[in-house]
């Protein structure tokens, strides 16, 4: 049986058009059909069969604001799940210059679902733990002092989460930890609604000027972490 159904969820991913609504979806945001189907670049009312059929199997749920309708991934775990499958065909070797720039930016950062990934999601991490923001002798604990700095900072932190404040998500490009949860999701959030950074919508997060000084409270020096990744 757990083979029947491993090879279900496996089919769900194995049609391009569906690979490709998913990997659009890990950036987080909630999409409608159209644009999904513009991401698939197939027809829209193909698109919201292959929504149906990823509805179906638990991948992405049905958000109605008002009139309008829109699909996100499920949940968390979805998410992971894509960006794991995902690492194979991202490390594939390039075919062209647009290609590997692309892959350079992913590497360097991206979201993963609704958390900083990539070198600077790992140097985050490495980081609030280094400054003592994050407590790693016991799991992962978010100490006073973080609390006090991600307050200064604007980022909400959740009194009642509906998930872990923070966990360990393994980062298939750097083979190391960055943060998940609810706190690095808050992070990620107020860096893009403060102007510290920026999403397109392949996922890669460009660096602006304004995130310097908030980095660096985080413990993050932004222009040694771009030197290490440029050489």
């Amino acid at each position: 049986m757990e083979t029947v159904a491993l090879a279900e969820v496996a089919a769900v991913l194995a049609d391009p058009s569906r690979a490709a609504m998913c990997l659009a979806l890990l950036d987080g945001r909630a999409w409608t059909v159209g644009e999904l189907a513009a991401a698939a670049q197939i027809a829209v009312s193909t698109a919201s069969e292959h929504v149906t059929r990823l509805r179906e199997a638990g991948f992405v749920a049905r958000v109605k604001q008002g009139r309008h309708a829109y699909v996100r991934l499920a949940n968390p775990r979805v998410a992971e799940l894509i960006e794991h499958l995902a690492q194979h065909a991202e490390l594939k070797r390039p075919s062209g210059l647009r290609t590997s720039l692309r892959v350079q930016r992913l590497s360097f950062a991206r979201s993963c679902y609704d958390h900083l990934a990539g070198t600077l999601g790992v140097a985050l991490r490495d980081g609030m733990v280094d400054r003592g923001l994050i407590d790693v002798s016991d799991g992962l604990a978010l100490t006073d002092s973080g609390r006090e700095v991600l307050a200064d900072l604007g980022v909400a932190v959740p009194d009642r989460p509906r998930r872990p404040l923070l966990r360990d998500c393994l980062d298939w490009t750097e083979r190391r930890e960055h943060l998940a949860g609810a706190v690095p999701a808050a992070v990620l959030e107020r860096a893009v609604e403060a102007g510290w950074l920026t999403r397109d919508q392949q996922r890669a997060v460009r660096v602006l000027p304004g995130a310097t000084g908030p980095f660096a409270a985080l413990g993050v020096d932004l222009a040694t972490v771009s030197a290490a990744e440029a050489s």
